[in-house]
């Protein structure tokens, strides 16, 4: 049984880096944008404060969340943050006409750019939604998991708290050095970062099966969420999103330049 556990806890942890990588090289390429018009030195140093915060705001989140996550309206809001984000994401991909992100883009440039230190307020709001965006995908799929021997941390069975935390851990660490190879890939093909919100969106409607059979509701039965067949339906379709995003994201040709946001 520990052998079954152990499995299925690293299945878990291995899909986490998957989505966190995804994750932090949009989180990174935004990034890059805010700050690319700084001089190189303190584009550095706003970058710096930028994995900053996204430490201490990644981490304040998580031990937040510990406290909190068996709360069925807390769970609620998580699934229809997921569920908005991803929706959101794919809506302005696909329906949002070029032209207008090209106008939007000329606005943009219009705008007179933020000195230092308001390109740094901005980076670091952006990186409080960064890190609500990544404990609620990582809080989302370690809910389902069984509980382990370990003693609680908050609200929260120890092994679940730490596959979260290594995912958090493991997102700053891409963010800061692998994020290049994740904007290659996505640049490359495009069709993965469709992919990869649909994915996020699945995480959040098995934060909704959760929710919904949370016993202050019981809108299902209490134990659904964790039974082979709901588990077994969850990952296949993971699966199929994931496989379907690689072969029909058609690839890219042109060289990528990327802005050096993690060097």
């Amino acid at each position: 049984m520990e052998l079954a556990l152990l499995f299925e806890y690293g299945w878990v942890l291995l899909l986490l880096i998957a989505i966190e990588g995804l994750l932090a090289a949009d989180n990174a390429l935004v990034l890059a944008i805010m700050v690319k018009h700084l001089p190189e030195e303190e584009r550095k140093k706003a970058l710096f404060y930028g994995l900053a915060g996204a430490f201490v705001f990644r981490f304040g989140s998580l031990f937040a969340i510990s406290f909190l996550v068996n709360v069925w309206q807390v769970q609620a809001i998580g699934a229809l943050y997921l569920l908005f984000i991803a929706g959101n994401h794919i809506f302005r991909k696909l329906v949002v006409h070029k032209s207008k992100e090209k106008s939007e883009a000329s606005n943009e440039k219009k705008k007179k750019p933020s000195g230092f230190w308001g390109t740094v307020f901005k980076v670091e709001l952006a990186d409080i939604a960064f890190a609500v965006d990544s404990i609620l995908a990582a809080v989302a799929l370690a809910m389902t998991l069984p509980n382990t021997p370990l003693p609680n941390i908050g609200g929260l069975d120890g092994g679940k708290f730490l596959v979260i935390f290594a995912g958090g851990l493991i997102g700053l660490v891409i963010m800061r050095f692998a994020a290049n190879f994740f904007v290659t890939l996505l640049q490359t093909r495009p069709g993965l970062e469709i992919a990869a919100f649909l994915i996020v969106g699945w995480v959040g409607v098995k934060l909704s099966v959760y929710t919904l059979a949370h016993p202050a509701l019981a809108v299902l039965p209490e134990g659904f969420p964790k039974s082979p067949e709901w588990k077994i339906s969850f990952y296949v379709v993971l699966l199929l999103i994931a496989v379907g995003g690689w072969f029909l994201s058609k690839e890219k040709t042109e060289e990528v330049v990327l802005t050096g946001e993690s060097k």
